[in-house]
């Protein structure tokens, strides 16, 4: 996705911890988006989520986001791609929020390197993006959106990038609402957890939709919404569960098939109205 060279980036909203971080202690995700199907995921692949040790300083010569000041940055790096997101998504917010009289409090992502020491406990890149409500932070390895090509099969692309950051803000904007607490534990295609995922996925269309007006970005093609989309249907359960263990079993899924997930984005995205995001009736 293009970025208006000219935009000017605000990279407070983003804490580059790469490289930093407390130590030990297990993972404890609140309210995670895509974090927690990863997680599952990287399990049944073998591979250890709790594997990555949280450095206590800082890495040399890894670059800063407080270098990302235009947008013509963010059209070169990826780092300044996810400020670049993040300002664009959270003025959005602010806007929808403000016109229904409401106060939307903006939210911090922290970039990381391997783990991080975050408000819901010790994190580690293997379980992907989340949002923790404790802290009320969004939290991401840059690592995975190679992941997400390499593992998960997804094309990849910067708007595929951007739907990533707009669901776990998706998760904010419910967490604001007091729609998040409706999580719970109860699974299955129809369990309130699978409701929580896919309204934080229309929310991700919703924004999409109104990318272009907060002035960061340039309107979306046709070609990077189907970045969006196949990204979104590269983490549903039923195609992780099909290449993790061979079967899909409904009654386990926490997140949404494929096709459920790309609805709701598709949904957020037609509309371009957060009140058309209601999944009660999924």
């Amino acid at each position: 996705m293009t970025f208006n060279d000219s935009s000017r980036l605000d990279p407070s909203q983003v804490e580059d911890a790469r490289g930093r971080g407390g130590v030990g202690g297990p993972i404890l995700v609140g309210g995670g988006g895509i974090g927690l199907l990863i997680l599952v995921a990287s399990l049944l692949l073998g591979v250890d989520p709790f594997a990555g040790d949280v450095s206590s300083g800082p890495i040399e010569g890894v670059p800063s986001v407080q270098e990302c000041r235009t947008g013509a940055d963010a059209n070169r790096r990826t780092d300044c791609r996810i400020v670049g997101f993040v300002d664009s998504i959270q003025k959005y917010w602010g806007a929808e929020f403000d016109r229904r009289g409401d106060t939307y409090l903006p939210a911090h992502t922290v970039i990381y390197t391997g783990a991080v020491d975050a408000g819901c406990g010790i994190a580690s890149a293997a379980e992907g993006p989340f949002y923790c409500p404790s802290d009320g932070k969004v939290y991401l390895d840059l690592s995975f959106f190679d992941e997400l090509r390499t593992r998960f099969g997804a094309r990849g692309g910067a708007f595929a990038e951007g739907y990533v950051v707009a669901h776990e803000y998706g998760h904010h904007v419910q967490d604001l609402l007091g729609l998040l607490e409706q999580r719970g534990a109860q699974r299955g295609p129809r369990g309130a957890s699978v409701r929580v995922e896919l309204q934080a996925d229309c929310f991700a269309g919703v924004w999409a939709r109104h990318a272009a007006d907060t002035g960061y970005l340039e309107s979306p093609t046709d070609a990077e919404i189907a970045q969006a989309l196949d990204a979104a249907g590269a983490v549903g359960d039923d195609r992780i569960q099909r290449e993790t263990q061979g079967r899909v079993a409904p009654e386990q899924w926490t997140h949404g098939s494929s096709a459920q997930r790309q609805q709701w984005f598709r949904t957020g995205y037609a509309t371009g109205e957060m009140d058309r995001c209601d999944t009660s009736s999924v």
